[in-house]
Formats: C-alpha cells, sequence, structure tokens
C-alpha cells in the first residue's frame, strides 16, 4: 500500500494513524478471542461437571477454578509472548541507533531509498528524509524500516491484563448461567446461552478481521458446542463409573 508523504512537520501522519488504528484493532480482536476462550473452555469444564453431579457446590467450586485457573495461564502466556516480542523490537532500536551513530549518511541515503520504493521521486524522498531525520532520526528509520513506533511498545503487563479480564468475563457467563439456573434446566440454558455468546464472539472477530461473518459464526458455535457434549460424555461416564 502506497502513502503519500509530503514534506513538512507533519510527514508520515497518515501512516501512523493507520498504524494506530490497526494496532488497537488488533487489541479488541485479541479481547473478543480471550472472552470467547473463557466461554469455552469454562462451560466445558462446568457442564463436564454437570455430567457427573448435581451437586450445584462441585460445579460452582470446578467452574471458579477453571476460570482462576485459565484466567492466570492467559495471563501469563500473553506476558510471556509480548515481553519477547518487545525484547526484539527494542534490539533493533538499539541496532538502528548504532547504525545512525556509526553511519549516518548511508542511514539518510537508505531512508529516502525507501521513500521512493513507496512511490516519491528521488528528490521529494531525500528532502523527506533530511527533514524526518532532523526531527526523529531514530523515529523515522524504525517507522519506515521496521515497522516500530519507539514511543508506543506494547506493554506485557497491560496485554496481561487484558488478556486475564477479557477471558473473566467470557468464563463468567457459563459459570452464572449453570449456577443460577435451577437444577432441571441448568445443562440447556448453559447451552443455549454460550451458542448464542459464541456466535456473537465468533461475529465479532470475524468482521474485525475483515472476513466472511457467517462460516467464522458456524465454526465457533461448532466447536463450542461440541467441546461441551465431549466433556459432558466424559463428565457422565466419569460420574456414573464412580457411583455419583
Amino acid at each position: 500500500m502506497t502513502t503519500d508523504v509530503e514534506p513538512g512537520p507533519h510527514a508520515g501522519e497518515p501512516k501512523q494513524h493507520e498504524q494506530g488504528l490497526a494496532q488497537r484493532l488488533n487489541w479488541l480482536r485479541a479481547g473478543v478471542l480471550g472472552a470467547n476462550d473463557g466461554i469455552v473452555s469454562t462451560a466445558g469444564i462446568v457442564v463436564g461437571v454437570a455430567g457427573a453431579t448435581t451437586d450445584r457446590a462441585a460445579i460452582v467450586v470446578a467452574g471458579v477454578a477453571g476460570l482462576v485457573a485459565g484466567a492466570m495461564s492467559m495471563a501469563a502466556g500473553e506476558y510471556v509472548s509480548v515481553s519477547t516480542q518487545r525484547d526484539s523490537e527494542q534490539a533493533l532500536l538499539r541496532q538502528e541507533a548504532r547504525e545512525l551513530r556509526d553511519d549516518p549518511e548511508d542511514e539518510l541515503a537508505e531512508l529516502a531509498g525507501l521513500y521512493v520504493e513507496r512511490g516519491l521521486d528521488d528528490e521529494l524522498a531525500l528532502e523527506v528524509a533530511r527533514q524526518l531525520t532532523a526531527k526523529d532520526a531514530l523515529a523515522a528509520h524504525a517507522e519506515v524500516e521496521l515497522g516500530i513506533d519507539p514511543d508506543e511498545l506494547t506493554s506485557p503487563w497491560h496485554a496481561a491484563g487484558a488478556s486475564m479480564v477479557a477471558f473473566t468475563l467470557g468464563a463468567l457467563l457459563p459459570l452464572l448461567t449453570i449456577t443460577l439456573v435451577p437444577a432441571g434446566a441448568r445443562l440447556w440454558v448453559t447451552v443455549a446461552a454460550v451458542a448464542v455468546a459464541l456466535a456473537l464472539t465468533g461475529f465479532s472477530s470475524a468482521r474485525l478481521g475483515h472476513a466472511p461473518p457467517g462460516r467464522a459464526v458456524v465454526r465457533n458455535v461448532a466447536g463450542g458446542l461440541l467441546a461441551m457434549a465431549v466433556t459432558y460424555a466424559v463428565g457422565s461416564a466419569v460420574g456414573t463409573g464412580s457411583g455419583l
């Protein structure tokens, strides 16, 4: 995609705005997927336990344990993943800073060449490169060459917290449903509530990813229903075998 860049203090802003929007959409999509994981995994646990016993306390304990374990796992995984990404980005920025310090002329020519590849003529590309280098050489190279904004590196703690919250919110739906609904209807009400929630998360993730929502919804709901069916069957078999 070619972005027209005019010389001046605001050169490069359209691309920065696009990157900012893309980052926000990625965060939103990650939140939807985290909530989806919470719905499916917790629904599988509580429905599986419900297949083994009608004891509300046992179902609640299993559901809460699954919610806490899943939320912590999601947070830890996101923290490790984003920390690794951040470490890599910082290493690239340090390397770029060394190159700018040791060979600024070649780096200026490289930046101008990158703008030529984006569609600017040689003279304009060089002028844009000079102005951006004078303003913030590292930011200019990081944005165009590496696709990194040095001022907006993702925080591992923020990512971990967001992932934990999204998973918890998703997990609360099946947990509260199967806990609050009377025993005679709890299974089917929970399955219906989970199916609706998965349809919504499937639709949302597809729209955020610019994909056709129909197939995404079907896959999401079918996967969730399959998970609950399997865990219910296992719970029923275990419960029967153990005399519950």
